[in-house]
């Protein structure tokens, strides 16, 4: 699992897939959501713009875990 520090409160889920590269646009991120590609925390994530915060487990199918610090 590797870990991605944000500076700020919280990011939304599409922009965390474009900051950690699995994305390399906004359509994209927005794809990988729709699809039920996302997970959260173990729970499969459809809204693009749900908020993440410090703690946060973030994975994606076939793809990397994250963790956000």
């Amino acid at each position: 699992m590797e870990e991605i520090a944000i500076t700020t409160e919280y990011i939304k889920a599409d922009a965390f897939l474009k900051f950690t590269g699995l994305c390399a646009t906004g359509g994209q991120a927005k794809w990988m959501i729709e699809e039920g590609q996302v997970t959260v925390n173990g729970e499969v994530c459809v809204q693009r713009g749900k908020k993440l915060h410090k703690g946060d487990i973030v994975a994606v199918v076939g793809g990397p875990t994250y963790q956000i610090i």
